[in-house]
């Protein structure tokens, strides 16, 4: 038995290596994860150590014997706890919604650690090999099934509204785990509780946490990102060059210049594309371009702009304002003839997360009841939603996915209404400063 924790180290440890050496996000889903690696790893060292010395009570001293199943049985609890927590995430990334009962989780790990350490330590000696059992033994399974039936609760009341591939990943390792665990609760000298954990984690790095998923994820929000600077409105850019043509018959002056001038200054800004996040000061230098010609084009458009000093230097999604502040004038202000006001605002976020909240607030028309309802669905499901390459729901989307790819599942874009009139995009964006990448 003990070569099938070797094999089962060997495999999560080759895993952990490939993990841990690949680029993540340092999000609560990812450090749990990688928490649950290295106490599986713990997990299983004790899990061999227990099985050899249980089997040689007549050679082991009893004291380094009860040590080692103290041990194993902790690190069983914390490994499924930290299943439990980690399922916990994904639910709450799909669905928006905190989950309840962390605290009675965590209350309930406290006092099955103190178990595992407190109570006797009984074995059972057979023909077929020993185990513990008693008591102490029965710390893992009453906290084995206390976690896994959180964890078949949430999956079963939020079901509908969890990723299809998701769902069936985190059913099928439960299922996996179930089973092992009723057969070593009904063979108890088959030790395979390690094989068991060992197939949940294997199931759950291949779909959820693979490296090379998530790079292909972020390779995906680059083309999308490519493509949509690619497709700045042709009809901004004609309608632009039409303006300055009139402008130019009228009266040969410096605004003729200015203009010219901001427009060349937006398109050498907006085709920097060989960098993902970029300083605020940047991607404000772009939109005070964008703008200047929008001012230009509407003349009782009004512009104004708050934004924290000292958060020039925090870093953003690439070309993450421009989309933003098209659709609050092609979808609020147009229809107003674009009289009315645009406000762009950046600071620092009063939550717990330490993030920034950027602000688009305009005037505008605001949202019926039928737009309201469909931005809110696509923000919310926006995994599974397919990035379009036309239509008006491409700049918000990939907003949102970009935001939730490069700073976390924490961040996000949402939808305010105004009290007086108009909409308030909000963007939670983390709070990261340096040189962009």
């Amino acid at each position: 038995m003990i070569r099938m924790e070797i094999a089962c180290f060997l495999i999560l440890g080759f895993v952990a290596f490939i993990y841990f050496s690949a680029g993540k996000r340092n999000t609560s889903l990812h450090k749990t994860f990688s928490a649950l690696l290295i106490a599986m790893l713990v997990h299983l060292v004790f899990d061999a150590l227990t099985i050899y010395t249980v089997n040689h009570l007549e050679s082991v001293p009893r004291l380094l014997n009860d040590v080692l199943h103290r041990f194993f049985i902790g690190t069983m609890v914390l490994v499924v706890y930290l299943f439990y927590r980690h399922i916990s995430f994904v639910v709450e990334d799909e669905t928006g919604i905190q989950m309840r009962f962390i605290r009675f989780a965590n209350i309930f790990l406290v006092a099955a650690q103190l178990g595992a350490w407190v109570l006797p330590v009984h074995y059972a000696v057979t023909s077929q090999g020993n185990y513990s059992d008693g008591i102490h033994a029965s710390v893992i399974y009453v906290s084995m099934s206390f976690y896994l039936l959180l964890c078949v609760g949430m999956l079963v009341f939020y079901w509908k509204r969890i990723n299809k591939k998701k769902k069936l990943v985190i059913a099928a390792a439960l299922i996996i785990e179930l089973c092992v665990s009723f057969v070593q609760a009904v063979i108890p000298t088959s030790l395979i509780s390690g094989m068991g954990l060992t197939l949940m984690t294997m199931a759950f790095y291949l779909t959820l946490e693979n490296p090379d998923i998530l790079m292909g994820e972020l390779i995906e929000q680059k083309l999308s990102m490519l493509y949509l600077k690619s497709q700045v409105n042709p009809h901004f850019l004609y309608n632009t060059l039409d303006t300055i043509r009139i402008q130019a018959q009228l009266n040969q002056d410096k605004e003729v210049a200015n203009q010219l001038m901001h427009l060349v200054k937006f398109f050498r800004l907006s085709v920097k594309v060989d960098r993902q996040m970029v300083a605020l000061d940047d991607e404000m230098e772009l939109l005070y371009a964008y703008m200047e010609l929008m001012c230009y084009r509407y003349p009782n458009l009004k512009v104004s702009y708050e934004i924290d000093p000292e958060l020039g230097e925090v870093m953003v999604p690439n070309f993450i304002l421009q989309p933003l502040v098209e659709n609050s004038l092609l979808h609020g202000l147009k229809n107003k003839g674009y009289q009315g006001e645009l406000k762009v605002a950046a600071k620092k976020y009063e939550g717990q997360l330490s993030a920034i909240e950027v602000q688009v607030i305009d005037t505008g028309s605001g949202f019926n009841k039928e737009t309201k309802e469909k931005i809110e669905e696509l923000l919310l499901h926006y995994k599974e939603k397919e990035q379009k390459l036309e239509g008006n729901s491409i700049g918000i989307l990939n907003v949102q996915k970009r935001i939730k790819l490069l700073c976390g599942k924490e961040y996000g874009l949402w939808y305010t209404e105004n009290e007086d009139c108009g909409v308030t995009a909000h963007m939670l964006l983390r709070m990261t400063k340096g040189r962009g990448r």
